[in-house]
This record gives C-alpha cells, sequence and structure tokens, in this order.
C-alpha cells in the first residue's frame, strides 16, 4: 500500500483529506476490476429469483420443532461465547497497554470465526466446544480492543484522585470502568447481535444452527422452508432489545447450557499436543531439511498463498467501495431528515434486513443466481457492511436533527441530502467504513468454503485433505493481512476523524 501521508497535503483543508482518501480508494478498486475474477456465468437468474422471492412470500416449515431448536442452538453458542468472551476482553483491556497482548489480541481476532471452527473441528469433533470456541476466541480479541478505545476516551480527571500506590486494576475499577459502563454494555448488546450471525453461520461448517439447515434448505431448492428460517433470524435479531433482558440473562446462560447441541465425533482435547506440536508443520521442518522446506513453501506460495491473497484483496477493495456507495443510496431512505417520520420505516426495514443476514447467507444466495465467481461475494459484503453503516449514519442524522445545527431555513428534498446531511455525515462515513474494512478483508477470505477462489478456499481444501500444515500457512497469513490492514485503517479513521465520530464509539 502507498502511504497516504505521502500523497494528501499536510495543510489543506479536511475536505482536501478526505477527497483524496476516497480518489485513492476508489481508484484502487478501478483497478481491482480488472484483475478480480467477477465473470457472469450463463445462468437464469431470474427464474430462480422468482422462487426464491415466492418462498419468503410463502415460508414454510415442516417441523416446527427443529426450526426452534435450531433457533435455540443459535442464541445459546452466541450467548454463551459473548457471557465468556466479554469479561475476558475487559480483563485484556485494563493491560492493553502492553505490546503483548495487543499482539495476541490482534491475532486472535484477525482470524474469522469460521477458520476457528474448522480448526478446533479437527480437536473436538462437531461439539459445542467447537461452536463456543470458534466465537470466544476471536470475541475476545474484539472485546479487549474496543474496550480498550472506549477506556481512552475516558477523562482522566477521576483517575488522579486514586492514591499512587494503587495498582492499574484497581483504578480501572475504581474510575474508568464506572465512567464507561454504559458504552461497554451497548457495545456489549450490539456484540451479541454479531455474536448471533456469527453462530449461524457455524451450521456452513457442520454444527446444527440456523446456518445448517439454510444451506441445506437452498441446495435441496425448498425456498419456502429457507424463507421460515430467514424469517425467524430477522425477527429473532429485530427482537432482540425486547427480550433480552439484564434481570433474565442468568435464566438464559441456563437454559444455553441445556440447547448445546450433542457432541458428532470425537471431544477431548488430548490429540491438541500432536497437532500444534507435529501436524500443522511441514514434514520436511519437522524433519530439518530446510532445502525441501523451502520448495515447499516456494510451490505453497506460487500455487495457493499468491493466487488466494490477490483475490482476497482485490475483492475486498471492491466491495469495500461499494459498501460506500450502498450506504449513500440507502441512508437517506432511513433518515427522519429526509425520508419523514412515515417513509423512513420501510428503509429502515430495509437496513434491518442488510444489517441481520449474515454475509455468507447473502452470497450462498448470489451464487445460486450468478454462478460461482467473485461477484456473489462482492455484492454480499457491499449489502451487508453497507446496510451496517447506513444503519449507523441514519441514527446519527435523526439524532442531530433538532441539534444546534438546525435551521428553519435548511432546504429539503434532494438539495438537504446533497448539501447539508451528507457533508455533515461524510466524515463518520468514512471512519465507520475503514472501522469495516478488516471486517470485510476476513469475510472475502472466508467466502472461499463457498466455492469462490480467495485464500478461504483453499484452507477449506486443505482441511478437506487433511493437509494441516497447509491450512496453518494459509491461515496465518490471512491473520498477517488482516492485521497490517487493521493498521492502515487505523491510519486512515485518524484522517477521516471529527468532532462529530461519537458514531464511531457507539458501534462497531
Amino acid at each position: 500500500m502507498i502511504a497516504l501521508s505521502g500523497l494528501l497535503p499536510s495543510r489543506g483543508s479536511s475536505a482536501r483529506t478526505l477527497n483524496g482518501v476516497c480518489l485513492l480508494m476508489i481508484g484502487g478498486a478501478l483497478l481491482a476490476l480488472i484483475g478480480a475474477d467477477i465473470q457472469l456465468y450463463s445462468v437464469d437468474p431470474w427464474q430462480e429469483l422468482s422462487r426464491i422471492g415466492l418462498g419468503l412470500l410463502q415460508p414454510g416449515w415442516r417441523d416446527f420443532p427443529t426450526l426452534l431448536e435450531a433457533v435455540g442452538q443459535t442464541v445459546a453458542f452466541a450467548l454463551l461465547a459473548v457471557a465468556l468472551a466479554a469479561p475476558l476482553g475487559l480483563l485484556l483491556a485494563t493491560v492493553f497497554h502492553w505490546l503483548p497482548v495487543r499482539l495476541l489480541c490482534a491475532a486472535l481476532r484477525s482470524v474469522h470465526e469460521l477458520f476457528w471452527g474448522l480448526i478446533f473441528m479437527q480437536l473436538y469433533g462437531l461439539s459445542a466446544t467447537t461452536g463456543l470456541l470458534a466465537i470466544l476466541v476471536p470475541f475476545t480479541g474484539v472485546f479487549a480492543k474496543v474496550f480498550a478505545e472506549i477506556f481512552e476516551q475516558q477523562s482522566p480527571e477521576p483517575a488522579r484522585t486514586v492514591p499512587p500506590a494503587a495498582g492499574g486494576l484497581k483504578r480501572h475499577l475504581y474510575t474508568l470502568i464506572p465512567q464507561s459502563w454504559p458504552a461497554l454494555v451497548s457495545y456489549t448488546r450490539y456484540r451479541f447481535e454479531c455474536a448471533l450471525r456469527s453462530s449461524a453461520i457455524l451450521g456452513f461448517i457442520g454444527l446444527p444452527t440456523l446456518g445448517f439447515h439454510l444451506e441445506t434448505a437452498f441446495k435441496q431448492g425448498q425456498y419456502s422452508e429457507a424463507g421460515a428460517l430467514l424469517w425467524a433470524f430477522l425477527l429473532l435479531i429485530a427482537s432482540i432489545r425486547f427480550w433480552l433482558r439484564p434481570r433474565l440473562i442468568p435464566l438464559y446462560l441456563l437454559a444455553a447450557l441445556w440447547l448445546l447441541p450433542e457432541t458428532i465425533g470425537f471431544s477431548n482435547g488430548g490429540y491438541l499436543w500432536q497437532f500444534i506440536s507435529s501436524d500443522i508443520w511441514p514434514a520436511a521442518v519437522r524433519a530439518g531439511e530446510w532445502g525441501a522446506a523451502l520448495d515447499w513453501y516456494a510451490m505453497m506460495f506460487n500455487e495457493q498463498l499468491w493466487p488466494g491473497l490477490v483475490q482476497t484483496l482485490l475483492l475486498t477493495q471492491i466491495a469495500l467501495v461499494l459498501s460506500g456507495v450502498v450506504v449513500l443510496a440507502t441512508y437517506p431512505f432511513a433518515s427522519r431528515a429526509l425520508a419523514g417520520p412515515v417513509l423512513r420505516w420501510p428503509g429502515r426495514f430495509l437496513l434491518l434486513v442488510l444489517r441481520s443476514t449474515p454475509e455468507m447467507v447473502l452470497a450462498f444466495v448470489f451464487l445460486l443466481l450468478f454462478g460461482p465467481s467473485g461477484l456473489p461475494a462482492v455484492l454480499a459484503l457491499a449489502l451487508h457492511n453497507g446496510g451496517l453503516i447506513a444503519f449507523l449514519v441514519a441514527n446519527d442524522s435523526d439524532a442531530e436533527r433538532n441539534g444546534p445545527h438546525a435551521r428553519p431555513d435548511d432546504p429539503k428534498g434532494l438539495m438537504r441530502y446533497a448539501y447539508i446531511e451528507t457533508p455533515r455525515r461524510f466524515p463518520a462515513l468514512l471512519a465507520l467504513l475503514f472501522y469495516r474494512w478488516e471486517v470485510i478483508l476476513r469475510e472475502s477470505a472466508i467466502m472461499g468454503i463457498l466455492g469462490i477462489a480467495t485464500l478461504g478456499f483453499y484452507i477449506d481444501s486443505a482441511f478437506e485433505e487433511i493437509r494441516y500444515d497447509r491450512a496453518f500457512l494459509l491461515i496465518a497469513v490471512t491473520a498477517l493481512l488482516n492485521m497490517l490492514v487493521d493498521s492502515l485503517s487505523r491510519r486512515l479513521r485518524r484522517l477521516a476523524r471529527s468532532d462529530r465520530a461519537g458514531l464511531l464509539s457507539r458501534r462497531h
């Protein structure tokens, strides 16, 4: 990547800085179109799309108890994982200033939940342990990072009242945590919504959550059953505020333990040492044959690493820019200032559908419509992330409608969108977009599980062929790539930061 500090003016206005960032990202996306595999195949999408639409309009599920069980297990994995990850992340956030802790958390969150699931499946089979750890491990890294950022935004004055002899943990317990508590709770609730999506897509690797039944229904062309599953998941997400009550959480946790699925395969960790000490390393390395090891790494780079890396980066760049286009096109329909108090509700429902439906599910549907290429992945990533950011931007617009910037002579309609709302929201929009960059990259990689030629395709193939050395190398490269993009996105967010970036601190 080219350093932005060398391209953008150091004394120019913030508008010139943002324009430079946007032009750079758009130019990268246009160049990515040249090498990305986004071709259309000769399929009949309209006939298939009409069948899917009919299934959504006429949902039906023959075995209702199975549907309830899938919903319950989806919630169980998500709830237990967040209940464990949030305290662990909070503890790590208190020492996040230590470089080893920051590196550990970056490594944990850089590997997608599905990849963690594939790893733990080799140790614990299709078990509750696999599902819980697949969400718990990366979410702990995410919680630690975001909680530490929330702590940094608090006033330092209360900490000065604590005696100097008090340790860092006491300072956090008596000053930063009480100050940050509303933000910590708000983010944990949001992260639980993310955990529900992660739990659902674990079904794509065999765990009995909603994703398992959804994939089966789509593959068999049972779109009425698929529609019932999608509506059940959307209602689950939309109703969180009504059923996720603090006083009921202990009861939910007990129910979640009871709802966890039975183990399929092996469920002990006795194989762990052999896995990490032997299986994930190539035979030449274990034998000390360094010449043969170099040949093996060169083969992996030429045949899998480089092709998968290129496609992952190209699809990520296109999806990132297209996500911004989706935000600009959809947020006005959910904003009270632009759509009005009544017409905004259809727009908010559309954004609820987009942000609640997991990218894997959207990509799976688009694969049926457009064939096996990178196009389904790009569309799925752009619609999901664009819908999420548009929802936050519309909320920010509503929050400021009667604020200090409101004037009685403000223009209406398209003029207000072009000259008032969008310029005001644009810095926060960019900051959120760069905040999701790392997520888009991780999601681009896992799209390979659906057959798209990203890094995930080669990782999934390596696990299927029981070539753990190949899988470990590919996952390690994916993690390093995510860490680099995360570092770059932080620098870009500083360029896009404004005094209205409180939106970013409230939501991921």
